[in-house]
């Protein structure tokens, strides 16, 4: 460990802090919806929890300024989000937060919270899927301490910078949210018609969305009643009289007059758009069909929400066997196929390229095998990821813990749709402005990463004696925790006075 500057000392948080978990006390959010019913904000109090507040309550058990620490669910191994953080006034803590303060109102809170921000975790927290930081681990975490008078620079000097650094960081997460804004400003305008308005003008349509879908829906009949005589061909018979009243119609949705389309477009459904397949708008396999035992090494892929999610058809190494895959054929996926999430995570889209490994989708997903020539399934991606369509989700999915969708559900969404031409002009429009988003906000991304690096140089310095000069002239560190432990030591016997009991006399 590198030297500490003259007059600071080398010590356990124990020894600058005082541990006041006594104070906290977690209650459930259904009794604090239940305290705070019918009150008024001026009534509450702040709720904290392992990196902030969690809501609001109707008491406080802490009253001042304290240096809240995460005990889990805190950021402990990420060398750039806090850790620890300041309250002040009147509030109430749970129980995933430590509670400490200057020891014996000696030691500058923001000098320690600061600090605590710097420590590396790695040896002082446990477990596996959920980090923990005992109150034992934690006073022994190794702190310095520099005399009171540079405590007070240094946090003067760390204040000056950070608000400069922070200011910045605002304005660039500021940005941020306005480029995720732009973005669903974006899918709107290419599902109601205004991306493309001035293109409209210059190019009538050859033929209308209404136009478009008559033809898809004859060429999907056609495909039906050709598969049909073939069956009959093959088995030898002739068809039965009406034969064509069992074709079964795809359904189509209402029309939502709360948006407006232009007029040479059309509301449609998914299962229309479907390539009239029986698997051409199909969920995964249910029940016991498809298991973890029936998992291989190698062989066809299982697509599930994990390639959904990423965006990434190549991720994942899920197989099952040729004969699996055949058993559950219904479920095969082909290169231009959409894939949608329907747990948790709704309504993400995948779209499969022309290289994508044969396999079958699981049960959380749904595929989509769109009329072939006739509909861009980037279009198709496009209206099923808009600011329209998500609403549509939240507004039907059903389920406890999470939602869900289904195949019912999504038949019932209706779908814009514009001509073949119009949907390629979309696609291509959309794609030159995603693209230039895309490029500004990894650029935010760097300069946050960077700002994030510099906010910690800064925290280094100052705590390793750097930020700030050292004046002879300051009381040293040693003289301070001298005080600190006088200061414990009078506080104990203090205590030990009040809760001692007389002895009775002796007879």
């Amino acid at each position: 460990m590198s030297e500490v500057p003259k007059g600071w000392s080398r010590v356990a948080l124990e020894d600058v802090a005082d541990v006041l978990d006594f104070e906290r006390e977690p209650i459930n959010s259904t009794d604090r919806d239940s305290r705070i019913n019918g009150k008024t904000v001026s009534d509450l109090y702040p709720y904290y929890g392992a990196t902030g507040q969690v809501g609001f309550i109707d008491a406080f058990r802490s009253e001042g300024q304290r240096v809240l620490l995460g005990e889990d669910a805190a950021p402990f191994l990420d060398p750039i989000k806090d850790k620890a953080y300041l309250a002040n006034g009147r509030f109430w803590v749970n129980n995933h937060a430590h509670i400490l303060a200057g020891a014996a109102g000696l030691v500058d809170n923001k000098f320690l919270c600061h600090q605590l921000n710097t420590v590396d975790y790695h040896p002082f927290v446990t477990g596996s899927t959920r980090l923990k930081l005992t109150s034992s681990a934690m006073k022994q975490i190794p702190m310095v301490v520099a005399p009171s008078a540079e405590q007070t620079r240094i946090v003067t000097k760390l204040e000056e910078l950070l608000s400069d650094l922070d200011a910045g960081v605002a304005e660039l997460k500021a940005a941020q949210k306005k480029l995720a804004q732009y973005r669903q400003s974006l899918l709107k305008a290419a599902v109601d018609g205004s991306l493309t308005a001035e293109w409209r003008k210059n190019n009538p349509p050859i033929e209308t969305g209404a136009e478009l879908l008559e033809r898809i829906l004859k060429e999907r009949r056609a495909r039906w009643e050709a598969k049909q005589l073939a069956k009959f061909q093959e088995q030898g018979k002739t068809p039965p009289k009406d034969w064509q009243k069992k074709y079964p119609e795809p359904i189509a949705p209402v029309p939502i007059t709360e948006i407006s389309i232009p007029e040479t477009w059309q509301w449609t459904g998914l299962e229309q758009l479907s390539d009239g397949s029986p698997h051409g708008l199909k969920a995964g396999p249910f029940g016991s069909a498809l298991k973890k035992e029936f998992y291989v090494p190698d062989g066809y892929k299982v697509y599930g929400q994990e390639q959904v999610i990423r965006g990434d058809t190549y991720y994942g190494d899920y197989f099952i066997t040729k004969e699996k895959y055949e058993e559950l054929i219904s479920c095969a996926i082909k290169p231009g196929d959409l894939l949608i999430s329907l747990v948790g995570t709704t309504g993400k889209i995948l779209f499969l390229p022309k290289d994508a490994r044969p396999g079958i989708i699981n049960p959380r997903l749904l595929k989509i095998s769109l009329s072939p020539t006739n509909v861009d399934p980037h279009y198709i991606k496009v209206v099923l990821e808009s600011p329209y369509a998500r609403h549509f989700y939240k507004q039907n999915a059903h389920g406890g813990t999470m939602d869900v969708l289904n195949l019912g559900i999504l038949k019932a969404l209706a779908v814009p749709i514009p001509s073949v031409e119009e949907q390629y002009q979309i696609v291509q429009q959309l794609s030159e402005q995603m693209d230039a988003i895309a490029t500004q906000e990894k650029s935010i991304e760097i300069s946050l990463k960077q700002a994030a690096a510099q906010r910690q140089n800064i925290l280094r310095a100052a705590f390793a004696g750097q930020l700030v000069p050292q004046d002879p002239n300051d009381e040293p560190a040693s003289v301070l925790l001298e005080r600190i432990r006088a200061e414990r030591a009078s506080l104990d016997s203090t205590k030990k006075a009040r809760t001692s009991k007389p002895r009775k006399a002796a007879t």
